[in-house]
C-alpha cells in the first residue's frame, strides 16, 4: 500500500506541478569572449527580473522570498517594460560584473516576449568589454540574485576558463592574450566545491534524506547498500540531465525528491529491518536526487574535457558532503547508541516522525498548496 500511494502522490504532481516552473532561480551564465583586434564581448544569460525584483541567491525559488510578488508582477511584463526599468536604472547591468582595468558598455538585449508565464524567461544582456589587455585578468560577480557560471573564450572559439561563482566572490586568474587553457585541476577543484556545498550547507532535503537513510539501521551493510544504490543513480541522472539528454523540469523533480525523504522515514517507522525492495526505491529515489543535482549545472554548456572534468568533481564534492553528513550521524548518535535497546524508540522512530513530518510540507508547498 505504501509503495502504491508513493505512485500516486508521484502521478499528482506531474499533473499539477507545470505551475511552478518560473519559480525556480537558476545560476546566471557569464560568457566573455576576447578579441584580440578591438572590444571584447560579454554575455549574461540571467533572470532579469529576479535581479530587479532584489532576491537574494539564498533563495533557490522565487516563492520563499519576500520579493515574490513583486517578482511575479515581473513576469507578467513584456520586453518594453523591462527595457524601460533598465534604462530608469533599477538595474545597471554594467553594475553585474567588475572586470579590473575595463570598461562595461551595454549595446544589446535580449529580453523575450512573456509568452508560458509557467517557463522562467532568459534574458540576455550583451555588453562591450573595452581595455582587456594583460597575460591575464580576472572578473568579480556582483549580481546578488543568483550565483553564476563563468565561462571564458579566447578569440579563435577555444574555452579557455570555467568557473562557479557565488554572489561577490572574485573568480581565478584566466589567460587573456597568452589565451592559454585553464588547468583541468583548477576546474576539478572548484566544482569539488560546488558540489559540497550543493549538499553543506545548501541542501538540507538531500541533508535529510541521507539521515533518513541512516537511520534504518547503524549496521555497515545495510548503509552501504542504501548508499551505493543512491549513488549509482543519482550520478548516472546527474550526467544525463547535465548533458541535456534527460529534462524533467524542477517543479516535478522537487517535490518529488520531497516526497522521498517522507517515504524513506515511514519504511523506517514500519520495518526494523531493511526490506528486499528498499535498494530499489532507494535507487529510483536517487535518479531523482540526481536531477535536483543537474540543476545547478544544467544549461551552462560547458564543453569538451571541461564538461567531463566538471561532472566528476562536481560528484565527488556531492559524495564528501553525503559522507560528511553519515560520519557526522556516527559520530553524534550512531556509535554511541547504536546498540543500545532504546535507540529505534527514542532516536529512530522521533526522528523519522521529524523528519518525514518535514518532508511532507516540502511537498505540500512544492506543489502550491502553502
Amino acid at each position: 500500500m505504501l509503495r502504491i500511494a508513493f505512485a500516486l502522490a508521484c502521478a499528482f504532481v506531474f499533473c499539477t506541478s507545470t505551475t511552478l516552473a518560473a519559480h525556480e532561480l537558476r545560476p546566471a551564465i557569464v560568457s566573455l569572449i576576447y578579441a584580440d583586434n578591438g572590444p571584447s564581448e560579454l554575455t549574461i544569460d540571467l533572470n532579469l527580473e529576479a535581479a530587479i525584483a532584489g532576491i537574494g541567491a539564498e533563495h533557490e525559488d522565487s516563492t520563499e522570498a519576500p520579493e515574490a510578488a513583486f517578482y511575479d508582477a515581473l513576469r507578467l511584463e513584456g520586453p518594453a517594460q523591462l527595457n524601460a526599468r533598465i534604462d530608469a536604472g533599477e538595474i545597471d547591468p554594467a553594475d553585474l560584473v567588475t572586470i579590473p582595468g575595463t570598461t562595461l558598455t551595454l549595446i544589446a538585449r535580449d529580453i523575450p516576449q512573456v509568452g508560458d508565464i509557467a517557463l522562467p524567461r532568459h534574458s540576455i544582456l550583451t555588453l562591450s568589454v573595452s581595455g582587456l589587455s594583460g597575460e591575464t585578468g580576472n572578473m568579480i560577480w556582483n549580481g546578488t540574485s543568483a550565483a553564476a557560471i563563468l565561462r571564458v573564450d579566447g578569440s579563435g572559439g577555444a574555452q579557455l576558463h570555467s568557473e562557479f561563482l557565488q554572489p561577490g566572490a572574485t573568480s581565478a586568474q584566466f589567460a587573456v592574450e597568452s589565451e592559454q587553457a585553464q588547468s583541468l585541476w583548477s576546474v576539478f577543484a572548484n566544482y569539488v566545491v560546488v558540489g559540497f556545498e550543493h549538499i553543506i550547507p545548501k541542501g538540507l532535503d538531500h541533508i535529510l534524506f541521507v539521515i533518513g537513510l541512516f537511520l534504518l539501521s547503524t549496521r555497515l551493510r545495510p548503509l552501504l547498500w542504501q548508499v551505493t544504490a543512491f549513488t549509482l543513480a543519482h550520478t548516472v541522472t546527474l550526467a544525463l540531465g547535465t548533458l541535456g539528454i534527460v529534462n524533467i523540469p524542477g517543479s516535478i523533480v522537487e517535490p518529488l525528491i520531497a516526497l522521498s525523504i517522507t517515504y524513506v522515514c515511514l519504511e523506517n517507522i514500519i520495518f526494523r529491518k531493511m526490506t528486499a525492495w528498499r535498494p530499489v526505491v532507494i535507487f529510483g529515489f536517487g535518479l531523482l536526487h540526481g536531477l535536483g543535482f543537474a540543476g545547478v549545472l544544467g544549461e551552462v554548456g560547458l564543453s569538451g574535457e571541461f564538461l567531463v572534468t566538471s561532472l566528476i568533481a562536481f560528484n565527488v564534492g556531492v559524495e564528501l558532503g553525503q559522507l560528511t553528513v553519515i560520519a557526522a550521524c556516527m559520530l553524534l548518535v550512531g556509535f554511541w547508541f547504536g546498540t543500545k535497546s532504546w535507540y529505534r524508540a527514542v532516536v529512530v522512530i522521533p526522528g523519522s516522525v521529524i523528519i518525514g513530518a518535514i518532508g511532507l510540507f516540502w511537498f505540500v508547498e512544492r506543489i502550491g498548496f502553502v
